[in-house]
């Protein structure tokens, strides 16, 4: 085959699977690019450092007392929202319900067709955040924290990985997946950070071990 030829056909197979490559076929999907862009490792050491250190308490809580899945916009609560922005090609009817589409959850690395095998993550959970603050929060306040769409608080992942982390803080519950850690402390103390909200000693020396590392 001429050289000219060769390199006209190597320069298309480039081109093509780039153009793959970048909608997730060859390298998949790209696991932090739903979620919010957490700050930077050094920030959230930054923050970590301001973060008071408290003994939790979980007294009075109830995960009622957290207002979740309002309604975003039209008919599409938070929860079907997050679907939509952390899916590909996600289509919903006219109740907001996602009929078909596929997930892919950064926390083990699966893929799901399914909406019903999803669930939206606090990743500060609402009962964690109970515990190192918002029990002294109004309705409103926590209402805001449980639906926020703007700090990376809220992301799809497989359905049984969320209920074996439940309200676990990075002291006893990391990602399967070592690659997501570091986007998930970093979240996690902006979270945080954020809110007011304090650590206990053993979440604190957890996440600043892997912060160490990021």
């Amino acid at each position: 085959m001429p050289k000219f030829y060769a390199r006209r056909r190597l320069s298309m197979v480039a081109a093509f699977t780039g153009l793959i490559a970048s909608v997730g076929l060859f390298n998949g999907p790209n696991a932090s690019a739903a979620l919010p862009t957490p700050v930077s490792a050094a920030t959230a050491r930054g923050y970590l450092a301001t973060l008071d250190v408290r003994t939790e308490n979980r007294t009075g809580y109830n995960r009622d007392l957290f207002p979740h899945w309002i309604t975003q916009s039209g008919t599409c609560n938070t929860r079907e929202t997050v679907l939509k922005r952390d899916g590909s090609g996600v289509v919903t009817d006219s109740a907001c319900a996602a009929t078909s589409g596929s997930w892919y959850s950064p926390y083990d690395g699966a893929t799901w067709s399914a909406a019903s095998d999803v669930d939206i993550d606090h990743l500060v959970p609402l009962a964690e955040a109970w515990d190192s603050g918002a029990s002294a929060w109004t309705t409103a306040q926590r209402q805001s924290f449980a639906n926020d769409l703007t700090r990376p608080q809220l992301l799809a992942v497989t359905d049984n990985v969320n209920q074996s982390k439940g309200d676990q803080d990075p002291a006893t519950w990391m990602p399967s997946r070592t690659a997501y850690r570091c986007t998930y402390v970093r979240a996690w103390v902006q979270v945080k950070y954020y809110y007011g909200l304090s650590v206990d000693s053993a979440e604190k020396s957890a996440l600043t071990n892997y912060l160490a590392s990021c």
